[in-house]
């Protein structure tokens, strides 16, 4: 891959560790991928969040959640949206609504990396960087 996409290495991470039901999941540490991962914290698809390493070498470790006695994972699919390529960009009212409101798209505004419901709530459009269900 000659043009590095960080957020689509993210969400492959998480997906990956999911589907192997991987307590936790390293992706290198960025102020992007903390906000990413603030999103999905709150939005209840992963349960903790933690920093080690330094510098250039840190990392977030993401803590998975499942549900079940046979843990299914919360997260069943991340999609990147916008991508290096191709921005994709919606103002407040193009923003779209994944799986009829049941998942979330994470979106990157002035006012920062939110929700799709939050970004409505605020009235900011912006990037619409994935999908999360």
């Amino acid at each position: 891959m000659s043009n590095h996409d960080p957020i689509s290495d993210m969400l492959t991470r998480i997906r990956n560790a999911s589907e192997k039901r991987h307590e936790t999941t390293k992706v290198p540490a960025s102020k992007m991928s903390r906000s990413i991962a603030k999103v999905l914290q709150k939005e209840g698809f992963i349960s903790q969040i933690s920093e080690e390493g330094e510098g250039v070498k840190s990392h977030l470790v993401i803590e998975l959640k499942y549900s079940g006695k046979h843990r299914y994972p919360i997260i069943r699919s991340m999609q990147r949206v916008s991508r290096p390529g191709l921005r994709i960009y919606k103002n407040t009212r193009g923003i779209p609504k994944v799986l009829g409101g049941l998942g979330v798209a994470i979106i990157s505004t002035s006012k920062g990396v939110m929700s799709d419901r939050d970004a409505r709530k605020q009235g900011v459009g912006g990037e619409v960087l994935c999908y999360v269900y």
